[in-house]
């Protein structure tokens, strides 16, 4: 994340208490759920589940959240621009020795998914039908 540094990122999310609504790996005490966990982020293909993850929309998205997503739950916290660009450049570091050039809403295969063997994603015929194969079912 060119002009952000990770650590000073690191004490911007913990200044303005993202831990109290995320999973934030590296920093001490974030480990709510109100929000979406914030591990691997740079594996991510969506900021605000509206744009592509990107430098370019993740910085606008921590200053603003709300002119990027009105009515979203994330509250804006008075985040500058200088910590936005700090905040990304650490959440860039999540997940990022890992992080492949897959496409967006693309089924990862096995290997790709993190520490699990199978897929994240399976194709719908894969799944549980419900009532099948169990008594009473």
């Amino acid at each position: 994340m060119a002009g952000g540094a990770p650590e000073r990122g690191r004490e911007a999310l913990r200044t303005h208490a993202c831990g109290s609504c995320h999973v934030i790996p590296g920093l001490r005490g974030a480990v709510a759920w109100v929000g979406p966990p914030l591990t691997e982020w740079a594996r991510r293909g969506y900021v605000a589940g509206r744009l592509p993850n990107t430098p370019e929309n993740l910085v606008p998205w921590l200053v603003n959240p709300q002119a990027v997503s009105p009515g979203s739950a994330m509250p804006n916290l008075g985040v500058t621009e200088a910590e936005a660009r700090d905040m990304a450049a650490y959440l860039y570091t999540l997940g990022a020795a890992r992080a492949q050039a897959v496409p967006a809403g693309m089924p990862l295969a096995p290997g790709q998914a993190g520490p699990r063997d199978d897929a994240r994603m399976r194709p719908r015929e894969a799944a549980p039908v419900y009532g099948q194969g169990r008594p009473g079912g």
